[in-house]
């Protein structure tokens, strides 16, 4: 996916849910952040391992990264963040215009200790619904490590769809070359499941 200047100003912020807050991410926001996103249960799955608060910050503050980061609050408390990152999908030369920011990714990370209460289920529902309705996406896509069962299920319980299993396809840092699981959606399917 070719990454598009991103632009959030269709959605009103920030978005409530029944229980939480989702927001545009602040620099203010890399300490709450940096509390969770230390702890091994949590970068054992991220993208980047970053050893400390200050290497930590150089990445959360990274215009792009700050960009598509999203906050997910809990009665004022940061409990996780989200990742939308709009892009294209792939289109031939003829009608790549019309394809242009129709395709979003998703990420998450919740937290551990709020981990079990739902609260990753309904943020990322809550962006699901933010992609569909208010940004007009057409399709939707999260990626991850087979072996991260955690992140695989709750794509399954937003009602995403596995599209690949890829065989040895992603190198882990620590465990070598693991099997991805790559899911979608698109707009008419979330439709017809709400």
């Amino acid at each position: 996916m070719v990454d598009v200047p991103q632009d959030l100003s269709a959605v009103t912020w920030p978005v409530r849910t029944a229980r939480l807050t989702i927001r545009p991410a602040e620099p203010g926001d890399v300490d709450a952040t940096w509390t969770f996103r230390r702890l091994p249960e949590v970068t054992e799955w991220l993208t980047q391992r970053t050893g400390d608060r200050a290497a930590y910050a150089e990445t959360f503050l990274d215009p792009d990264r700050l960009a598509t980061t999203l906050v997910v609050e809990q009665d004022g408390a940061v409990v996780g963040d989200l990742m939308l990152r709009i892009g294209d999908p792939w289109a031939q030369a003829e009608v790549a215009d019309r394809a242009r920011g129709s395709q979003a990714e998703l990420g998450w990370v919740i937290d551990p200790a709020h981990a079990g209460q739902g609260l990753g289920t309904e943020a990322v529902t809550e962006l699901l619904r933010i992609c569909f309705e208010d940004l007009g996406m057409r399709r939707v896509v999260a990626l991850c490590f087979a072996d991260n069962v955690a992140s695989w299920r709750l794509m399954e319980r937003v009602g995403m769809r596995r599209e690949e299993h890829n065989v040895q396809e992603s190198l882990h840092r620590d465990r070598g070359w693991l099997d991805g699981y790559g899911y979608a959606l698109l707009e008419e399917e979330w439709r017809a499941g709400r």
